[in-house]
């Protein structure tokens, strides 16, 4: 397989491409920090994007919903869809307001989507999502009925062209703004896991289970997901 993703007119990154991303390795990391992605496509010559949870198997990434969307009806026959997932790391505030940017790591993938419709396969797949994102966990729930597998819709898509943009540098000032008197510099922006709120039904005795363990207070959020991969791709 080819470390980058080849570039053509539909993913080459045309503004600013000094900073742009086709290695493959980086992409898929750009993908797997993140649980939000947006799907875009159009359905009756009018846009939509739709903000969902994806999760990645190798070059597949699979997102799903309710049976009842229309947005996973009208893409189960096909549709062409651009997912993208953005990581906001900084807000860059230089001297004039022209010069202010953010640093970020943001992906764009096209593709093709489909429904999954064979039953055990979207089965797994819905077994799959819990365990990319929470691996060892769904070996402590009760099994998943019937009907609520009957009342979800997976979607998939094979990645057919890729790019990210990727900003992580100080301030871009103008030479002759160096001497303005206003400060000027980079204020971090991190997504950090907070202090768990047990569910008010919370049977007395029960803890935070190990497989928890990567959902650390304080953590990074990019960095537990980044090890819920990495855990679940060794798992396969």
């Amino acid at each position: 397989m080819m470390t980058d993703y080849p570039t053509t007119p539909l993913n080459r990154v045309k503004r600013n491409p000094k900073r742009a991303v086709y290695d493959r390795a980086q992409i898929h990391g750009i993908l797997d920090a993140a649980m939000l992605c947006h799907v875009a496509y159009v359905i009756d010559e009018q846009p939509f994007c739709t903000p969902t949870i994806h999760w990645r198997e190798g070059e597949t990434l699979y997102w799903h919903g309710s049976s009842a969307s229309r947005a996973l009806r009208a893409q189960a026959e096909g549709l062409r869809v651009c997912l993208t997932v953005t990581h906001l790391d900084g807000l860059v505030l230089a001297r004039s307001a022209f010069n202010h940017s953010c640093n970020f790591r943001s992906a764009m993938i096209f593709g093709t989507a489909e429904l999954v419709r064979e039953p055990e396969e979207k089965a797994q797949a819905l077994m799959a999502i819990t365990d990319r994102l929470l691996p060892g966990r769904n070996a402590e729930l009760r099994a998943m009925t019937s009907q609520e597998i009957k009342a979800t819709s997976v979607v998939r898509m094979e990645i057919e062209a890729a790019s990210a943009k990727v900003r992580a540098v100080n301030v871009g000032d103008d030479d002759e703004d160096g001497s303005h008197p206003v400060w000027a510099g980079v204020i971090p922006v991190q997504t950090v896991i907070g202090t768990p709120a047990p569910s008010p039904a919370l049977m007395p005795g029960i803890s935070l289970p190990a497989h928890l363990a990567p959902f650390a207070v304080g953590r990074r959020l990019d960095d537990a997901l980044l090890e819920t991969q990495a855990i679940y791709d060794l798992q396969k």
